[in-house]
């Protein structure tokens, strides 16, 4: 069964000059649009193609790649405004609609906007600003540990809201989260724990705390050896200034230094923190 507004694999069924034809099963034969990317193809073969319907209310096929499919979120920019609504661009020729009833908010030509896509009542593709409609709060299937792909939504007092998997919100606590972070961004993330009423709190990195602050010992280690033998960072430094040094929390930090200097293998002085001649 074909999927509007998703990849779906198809077999060329027919070839006249430049056009192809691919076998879109109950919706019938589906012309590819792409002129010049099928050079290559011939009947029988099989392609990776995006399908959807077009302003003429005609479904085709393209083995280009937009920036989201229909169910996805995506950072998309806004290129035009109409009396239509807005115009995202979307990686194809014809550029995304936003109706002015997805919108939240005044939307500006040049500023970009977290979307989800969607199939409206006539099966086009097009865009919505209402996350809170499609996102849901809860999740019941996620496992702690378990790698998720995560798109930055938006800055709370807690620290940042994203979209799981395009399904579902976590939180990603700044107590946690070091590096900086931009809505709309797509990184990998971790499911640190799925609490007791289903919602998820994330982490950006899997490596476990007991780990991450021996690594952490040997980072600080192999860098005072490179600065000669001393680094102008203590436990009181700033919280940024350390993940920018060594990448990681200054909690992290300060438990590291901690356990370097039980071992004697630092001192700690009041403006950094000096290798100890272990000769």
């Amino acid at each position: 069964m074909i999927e509007l507004g998703k990849f779906n694999i198809l077999t060329v069924v027919s070839q006249r000059d430049n056009q192809y034809g691919l076998d879109g099963g109950e919706l019938g034969e589906i012309g590819l649009a792409d002129k010049d990317a099928a050079d290559n193809l011939k009947v029988g073969d099989t392609v990776n193609a995006f399908v959807y319907i077009d302003g003429k209310n005609q479904t085709i096929a393209t083995l280009q790649t937009p920036l989201a499919q229909v169910d996805q979120v995506a950072w998309l920019k806004c290129v035009s405004l109409s009396h239509a609504g807005a115009f995202l661009a979307w990686g194809l020729p014809k550029d995304l609609l936003l109706p002015f009833s997805e919108q939240k908010g005044k939307v500006v030509e040049g500023h970009s906007y977290l979307v989800r896509l969607f199939l409206d009542e006539n099966n086009r593709i097009a865009a919505t600003m209402m996350l809170d409609d499609f996102i849901q709060d809860q999740a019941f299937y996620y496992k702690d540990g378990q790698a998720v792909q995560l798109i930055i939504a938006d800055e709370t007092d807690l620290g940042f809201k994203a979209v799981v998997d395009n399904q579902y919100w976590g939180v990603l606590y700044k107590s946690e989260t070091f590096q900086p972070l931009q809505k709309g961004q797509s990184l990998t993330g971790y499911i640190k724990k799925v609490r007791p009423d289903h919602k998820l709190d994330l982490v950006l990195s899997q490596e476990k705390y007991g780990q991450k602050v021996d690594a952490t010992s040997a980072k600080i280690l192999a860098i005072l050896e490179k600065r000669g033998g001393y680094v102008a960072l203590t436990d009181k430094s700033a919280p940024e200034i350390i993940y920018d040094t060594f990448g990681v929390s200054k909690k992290v930090f300060k438990q590291a230094i901690g356990g370097l200097y039980k071992q004697r293998r630092i001192v700690i002085e009041e403006t950094g923190i000096r290798l100890v001649d272990q000769a």
